[in-house]
């Protein structure tokens, strides 16, 4: 069901439908026929922005309640922009590859009828960019038209560069370029200033516009300016765009790194006893599970054992909240970035139906097909690197949750072994690195460890896993 509130000025509505809030402009103009200005969504709680991936309707096209305007980056996940509205898509403001718009700036006009499709002009885009636009050059830009420098015995010049000629006043044609495709670098420029170069006498006005500009760089420059080293410029590298959700994943790992205590608690386990259980039960019962599977049910039943430890993290009220379910995020890498499915009440259920589970959000995980209810909403992490050659690791929190689990690989080791007979012996076991990491807001090393002990447990009798 949609419901429709309105702005108090009357030009602007808002469509709520099963929780996706969308802005829309209405507008009826005497240039222009009736039309509708749609807005990015905001697709998840916590998204600000997004990327068009992809557009699946093509202007003209026929649009149905329903169907699938485009496809949209977010902050976790590629997801489907469903249309609330009948009518015809008239003009995409944001095209495919759009990156970083804001939510609630336009990216499509849709109009009712389909000869109204003409009517809307090719260069109505200008009248919906965003505010601020023009006004985000950087100093560089005005010294750029303020400080008029004749190109001489380069082709090329980078904005330190440039700076320092200004500031100090020197000639263009009395330097060399050292950088690619005749680049004069900011190293070039020292080590004329090094050397001896005479300057010009810059003017004052140019003087006052690159000492307000760079007050705070004045000692850097002093620095450079004694050492005479180049340094790497903007053009002698490439840049390496972030995906979304990379963005997002090192913004709230900075944020839980400064907010969070992090209390760290390591255990070894033994893993032959896992081992030769999922070996019986693929050779017994034809059923294949993977380590990671038995991992995950092996902390869902320790957290049911020890629910003190089944908590997140209440901001508003500054204290615990107990969770009701045990719902168990695992991380999985993609090439957009990590993301953490999640398996509810893992407790409740089966190995082989956790398993399943894991294998069937792990693809849509890395197919950026997951669905926000997917991938929010844990109550414990587990971030396993066993596959790899990792001995041991620490793992950051996922906030609002209170712990993760680091896993690592196991590893064959001799140690004193307590035989039948009573005799201790050598003996070659596998043994498996966990470290948890646990906000210390909520957990002292006694809560820890009776966690770790309870984990320990399951994995030295495999088979209550089963029970």
């Amino acid at each position: 069901m949609n419901c429709a509130v309105s702005s108090p000025s009357g030009g602007s509505l808002y469509v709520l439908s099963k929780k996706l809030l969308v802005q829309v402009h209405l507008f009826s103009s005497a240039g222009l026929p009736s039309h509708m200005v749609l807005g990015m969504p905001a697709l998840s709680p916590t998204m600000n922005q997004g990327n068009i991936a992809r557009w699946r309707k093509n202007e003209g096209d026929k649009i149905e309640v329903g169907d699938v305007l485009c496809e949209i980056e977010t902050d976790k996940a590629t997801l489907e922009f469903e249309s609330l509205e009948e009518g015809f898509l008239a003009k995409i403001l944001a095209p495919e590859g759009s990156k970083d718009v804001l939510v609630g700036q336009p990216i499509a006009i849709t109009v009712e009828n389909p000869d109204d499709v003409k009517s809307i002009p090719a260069d109505i885009c200008k009248g919906f960019e965003a505010k601020g636009e023009e006004s985000t050059k950087e100093w560089t830009d005005t010294a750029e038209h303020k400080v008029s420098i004749p190109k001489a015995n380069f082709s090329r010049i980078s904005p330190s560069a440039k700076l320092l000629i200004a500031h100090h006043g020197l000639e263009p044609s009395s330097l060399w370029a050292s950088g690619p495709r005749g680049t004069l670098l900011k190293g070039d420029v020292l080590a004329a200033i090094k050397s001896g170069v005479q300057s010009t006498g810059a003017h004052k006005s140019d003087q006052e516009l690159v000492a307000a500009s760079t007050s705070t760089l004045k000692p850097t420059v002093h620095q450079l300016s004694q050492s005479a080293v180049p340094l790497h410029d903007t053009d002698t590298h490439e840049d390496f765009l972030n995906s979304q959700i990379r963005k997002v994943i090192a913004k709230r790992l900075l944020e839980s790194k400064q907010h969070i205590p992090h209390l760290y608690l390591s255990s070894d386990v033994i893993l032959d006893p896992l081992l030769a259980f999922r070996k019986e039960l693929k050779e017994q019962y034809n059923v294949k599970v993977s380590v990671n599977d038995i991992v995950i049910k092996a902390v869902a039943l320790a957290l049911r054992n020890v629910p003190e430890v089944n908590v997140c993290w209440n901001d508003e009220k500054g204290e615990p909240a107990l969770c009701d379910s045990i719902d168990i995020s695992v991380a999985v890498a993609t090439e957009k970035g990590l993301m953490t499915p999640i398996i509810r009440n893992a407790d409740q259920k089966s190995l082989s139906a956790i398993s399943l589970e894991v294998k069937e959000l792990a693809e849509k995980a890395r197919g950026g097909k997951l669905k926000p209810d997917q991938y929010q909403g844990g109550t414990f992490s587990i971030s396993n690197l066993g596959m790899f050659p990792v001995d041991h690791f620490c793992a950051i929190i996922n906030p609002p949750q209170a712990c993760i689990l680091a896993v690592g690989q196991g590893n064959k080791v001799v140690e004193p072994v307590i035989g039948i007979d009573g005799v201790e012996k050598p003996a070659v076991i596998t043994k498996m690195s966990l470290k948890l990491s646990a906000d210390h807001r909520i957990f002292d090393g006694q809560l820890g460890s009776k966690f770790l002990s309870a984990l320990a447990s399951n994995f030295s009798d495999i088979r209550r896993l089963l029970l």
